[in-house]
Order: C-alpha cells, then structure tokens, then sequence
C-alpha cells in the first residue's frame, strides 16, 4: 500500500509539472549589430545550441529572427539573450508568444506561470488563457532609450534589477507589456 502511495504521488508529480511547464511558442527577435549574412548566422548558429529551441528563421532585412520551440521544454529569455551577446550583438526587442492556461494576473499584474514570474506593465487582476503576444521589456530585451522611457513609468521596485522577493524568496521577475 505504502508502495502504491509513493507510486502514485510520483505520477501525480509528473503530471503537475508538465502541464505546469510553460509554453512560449515562438519569438521574434530583433538583433542590433548585423551587419551581413555572416553576422546573421553567427547569431543563428549561437541560439541553435540551446536544447529548446526547435527552429530559428532569420529575416536579414528587418534584423529579426523567429525562434520556435519544442513542446513541453522551459524556455529562458535570459539564455536567449545571452546567446545573442556570445555571437557578439544584442537584443533590441523581444516578442513573445506564450500560451497561458488559466493565468491570473493579480491586483499588481503579477503572475507565476510554472517556474516563471511575470509582472505585467498593463495588465491588472485579469486571467490569460491560450496564446498571447506579449514584448518583454526588461533591460536587455529593449534598446537603452526604451529602457529609460519604460522605466519612468513602469512603477515596479523589481523593474531596474529584474529581480524581486516573491514568496520570501530572490526571484527574477520578467516584465511584459500586451
């Protein structure tokens, strides 16, 4: 009995966490500092080495890249934005599609969606089902202009850093706009 237990909390564990697995689907990338096709696949051949990451399609006229994922992996803003920098360039916008299960978004439009925590610029004490476009627009993920513009009327203690305490403990906080 004690066997049967142990067996069926492991299951009810695994399912829990996949279906708590969140599912950005594709991003459009656009990266500052191309200036040719070598650039480009410099760049390309950068994001392709992350185990998540499915497809990667640039756009050599507009300086964007369309990543899509595989399904049920986590994906990482910041190891995407680090990829970026390691080909030698950096990212001026990030949009993503994420595909949200019954996410609620509280009074002060934060959300934990699995692993992750996201606070929303312009969202407030809503839910978010199925595929939303939403831009990230921490530090790295928007020019320094942006940065400065956003962070004069974004009001979050976290939105400088990245990072907060959610639930007593360091997190890093992504910051979205719909």
């Amino acid at each position: 009995m004690k066997t049967t237990k142990i067996i069926l909390s492991f299951l009810m564990l695994f399912v829990i966490n996949k279906a708590s697995a969140q599912q950005i689907s594709t991003i459009e990338m656009q990266v500052t500092g191309l200036t040719c096709s070598m650039c480009s696949q410099a760049t390309e051949k950068s994001l392709r080495t992350l185990d998540y990451v499915s497809n990667v399609t640039p756009d050599l006229n507009k300086n964007l890249f369309i990543i899509t994922f595989k399904k049920d992996k986590a994906v990482n803003f910041d190891q995407l934005n680090k990829k970026v920098k390691d080909a030698g360039f950096s990212v001026g916008k990030l949009e993503a599609t994420i595909n949200f299960n019954q996410a609620k978004i509280d009074d002060n439009g934060q959300a934990i969606v699995g692993t992750n925590v996201y606070r929303f610029a312009n969202a407030k004490s809503r839910v978010l089902n199925g595929p939303v476009k939403v831009n990230v627009i921490d530090k790295n993920f928007i020019s320094n202009s942006a940065f400065k513009q956003k962070a004069a009327t974004v009001k979050f203690d976290s939105y400088a850093s990245g990072t907060g305490v959610v639930n007593g403990k360091k997190t890093r906080i992504y910051h979205l706009s719909i």
